[in-house]
């Protein structure tokens, strides 16, 4: 039995994950109390029709039911249970503008300010998100885009015992870290082809840009390092049962060195045996607020 535990913060897309899932076979369960995890385990392993595919939600909504999560969880585990964690997230701003428009109270917003309310909940659910499988960033993402992102981790090609997935994301430092990244790295001690006139129109998916960071001699000892270090932790994770791994790889836009930077690591990370996506988050921003502009 497959059998997902969806948590994270309010306003971060839990619902439209589980109607994706839903949509993938699986059976849901909303707003369960952690104290009846368990018996709904054996309840779907000991029916009469096997339940092959469960996802239940647990989270902040349950009160001081919420506290007794890891006591179910470490049950599970002592009576074999396999389950995975995946941690819905987005940034406060993003967070902060979807409770207004939903004119929405924040379950923990006691003060009756939403970001306070945020902080709180950030706070109450920083270990299960440190103990997550998967953790997804729903900051820019709509609601296809979160579907597709749920296909991919769940759906029917897609199984625990297939290994680690792999995403190398490029962003901007100016347009925040990405708050599921479990590796970042900083790229703009680089040279930027942002102030080079001819290369300023181009993006790290455009051979000059390409040529121009990849051919730096700073980038070369920079990538010859991190891809020692990346081949050495990539398997300690698989080893230790991870899931899921994003490395991102930071420069000031996300449009220039990040990109380019990023393209080169997802193409040895393939050589190397391992199935590696890739995400560029803000190669469009700068060019997309520019015309906002004009």
């Amino acid at each position: 039995m497959r059998f997902i535990i969806v948590t994270g913060l309010s306003g971060a897309g839990k619902s439209e994950a589980v109607k994706a899932l839903e949509d993938l076979g699986y059976f849901c369960v909303d707003n369960l109390p952690p104290t009846l995890i368990p018996k709904f385990a054996e309840a779907c392993v000991q029916g009469e029709g096997k339940i092959e595919k469960v996802a239940l939600v647990s989270d902040i909504r349950g009160g001081s039911f919420f506290d007794s999560l890891f006591q179910s969880l470490n049950y599970l585990k002592v009576k074999n249970y396999n389950y995975e964690i995946l941690f819905l997230d987005a940034s406060d701003e993003i967070l902060v503008k979807r409770f207004k428009e939903t004119r929405r109270r924040h379950p923990l917003a006691l003060d009756g300010r939403i970001i306070t309310g945020i902080g709180n909940e950030r706070n109450r659910l920083r270990e299960v998100r440190d103990r997550a499988d998967s953790i997804i960033d729903t900051s820019k993402l709509n609601p296809r885009d979160l579907r597709d992102k749920i296909n991919e981790l769940y759906g029917e090609d897609n199984h625990v015992e297939r290994g680690i997935s792999i995403t190398v994301l490029s962003f901007g430092f100016k347009y925040g870290i990405p708050v599921d990244a479990d590796l970042v790295f900083d790229v703009r001690f680089i040279e930027n082809p942002f102030y080079i006139p001819e290369l300023k129109k181009f993006s790290g998916l455009d051979e000059p840009v390409k040529l121009y960071v990849m051919e730096n001699a700073e980038t070369k000892k920079f990538m010859e390092k991190l891809l020692d270090m990346v081949k050495f932790l990539v398997p300690n994770y698989i080893k230790e049962g991870k899931r899921q791994l994003i490395i991102a790889i930071g420069c000031t836009g996300g449009r220039h060195r990040s990109v380019a930077i990023a393209g080169a690591l997802r193409g040895e990370l393939i050589k190397a045996g391992y199935s590696v996506g890739i995400e560029h988050r803000d190669i469009s921003e700068d060019v997309n607020r520019g015309a906002a502009k004009l």
